[in-house]
């Protein structure tokens, strides 16, 4: 390890996936220098390794790193294991995913189905690893990278925005369970957000209109705002919180309702 810390604070290790580039890198900087040693992973050894290497260097703190496809079992099972036996992980961040810009019907269901294992199996795999640590630590903190579409079903390729809204609920269900056990969790919902995702995803960032496009580093520094103010949901680009607050109220409003003995009548015939 070289350098010389930006905090003397020590705050345990992040476990960070999909943390060779973009938004993954930018939290490992910023984790890093809020006192976090760090555990990366992604596919890209070479890209880890140089990472690591930097941030080492720029931030004194410790970082590891492990090379795994989470779109696999193995990939899955081999991260899955740090995160259940390493008693120094205190945060985990599901940030790993991709995305598709094609509809459904002109999509390669392959490729739509390899989406659903990174951007929900695998986030399951390792939340699911991790959360009994935690609780019978008494403390941890689990942030899921989810997206604005998990909101917007219409805009993109819906399994795309279905995963994601898969893991705003998934979120949205751990608070009700694990809150009051010590562990602190965040979904993120960030809306385009100026990264390699998109060139991936078939429509390059730079064909997107400017005005709506965050950097990763801003998308990650407000994020971090909310995880500092404890919010469950964190909508780096919404100017009015009270909107979600309304948004989610009518959501739970809904709940006395949705279950009944008989239909609604309203679908009784007369």
């Amino acid at each position: 390890m070289a350098g010389t810390s930006n905090t003397t604070t020590k705050q345990g290790v992040a476990l960070i996936t999909g943390a060779s580039s973009g938004i993954g890198a930018v939290y490992a900087d910023r984790l890093a220098r809020r006192g976090y040693d760090l555990i990366l992973v992604a596919r890209d050894l070479a890209k880890l390794q140089t990472l690591a290497e930097r941030l080492e260097k720029s931030t004194g703190r410790s970082v590891e790193f492990i090379g795994a496809d989470l779109t696999t079992l193995d990939g899955r099972q081999r991260v899955g294991q740090v995160l259940e036996t390493d008693a120094r992980i205190t945060l985990l961040l599901n940030n790993a995913g991709v995305g598709a810009t094609q509809p459904l019907v002109e999509s390669d269901v392959h490729r739509l189905c390899k989406m659903v294992q990174l951007n929900v199996v695998a986030v399951t795999h390792l939340t699911r690893m991790v959360a009994p640590a935690f609780v019978a630590r008494g403390r941890g903190t689990i942030i899921n990278i989810a997206s604005a579409v998990a909101l917007a079903p219409e805009q993109l390729n819906g399994v795309y925005a279905a995963s994601k809204a898969f893991v705003l609920s998934l979120t949205q269900s751990l608070q009700h369970e694990l809150a009051a056990k010590g562990v602190q969790v965040q979904a993120v919902l960030p809306g385009a957000t100026s990264t390699d995702f998109w060139g991936i995803a078939g429509k390059p960032v730079e064909k997107l209109p400017q005005q709506i496009v965050m950097s990763a580093e801003d998308m990650v520094d407000a994020a971090l705002v909310g995880l500092d103010r404890g919010e469950l949901v964190t909508i780096p680009s919404l100017p009015d919180a009270a909107d979600w607050d309304r948004f989610d109220a009518a959501r739970k409003a809904l709940a006395p309702n949705l279950s009944h003995a008989q239909p609604a009548k309203r679908y009784l015939n007369n």
